[in-house]
């Protein structure tokens, strides 16, 4: 009996990630829900595809594609907070991001300031639903087809594991695919800074 409650309570709990209500969970459970669960169809590689092209130019203006026009070293955190309202997850420490979770579609997004309140860096989480259309079908295998090989390759630990960063400098910007696994077939997000290589 027991076991069958539990199997009933995680079943809820599944159901909820899946509707979206894992927009309200904290940033490292968002992403563990945001998974994928099978491998991505060709037509799911296409889109993931038009999505990594999409940034391809707005790089070179310190943006993100369909991100409101925020701007890399331009727009204040209160115009951000002005057109999106305020972070469902705020920043803890003044060098912290405020973190904006994907929900109904949309990506999630985190926004680090500078000490002006100025964006110094964005990060692109990509969206829970369809992932594999987005950031979950985006491969190193993808970006170098695509990009060509990357400026900067690296391995670091982060949490206790392994990831891998891959770097492409686009004029005065850089944009880094971080992996959670070192062959780059799991991206975890995409960070817009400016160019540091």
């Amino acid at each position: 009996m027991k076991a069958n409650a539990k199997k009933a309570a995680l079943s809820v709990l599944a159901a909820a990630v899946v509707a979206g209500f894992g927009a309200s969970l904290p940033q490292e459970a968002a992403h563990a829900a945001a998974k994928p669960a099978a491998a991505a169809s060709a037509s799911d590689q296409k889109m993931a595809m038009e999505k990594l092209m999409a940034m391809y130019k707005p790089a070179l203006e310190g943006q993100f594609p369909n991100f409101n026009g925020f701007t890399i070293g331009k727009t204040t955190r209160q115009q951000v907070i002005d057109q999106l309202g305020e972070a469902p997850e705020p920043r803890k420490t003044a060098g912290g991001f405020d973190f904006y979770h994907a929900e109904m579609g949309h990506p999630g997004y985190a926004l680090r300031y500078d000490r002006d309140n100025v964006v110094a860096e964005m990060r692109y989480f990509g969206t829970n639903v369809e992932r594999q259309t987005n950031i979950g079908g985006m491969t190193r295998d993808l970006l170098v087809q695509q990009w060509f090989m990357p400026q900067a390759s690296t391995v670091f630990t982060s949490g206790g594991k392994k990831q891998k960063k891959l770097s492409y400098v686009r004029g005065n910007y850089q944009l880094d695919f971080i992996f959670n696994d070192v062959k780059g077939t799991d991206l975890d997000h995409i960070n817009l800074i400016p160019k540091a290589l």
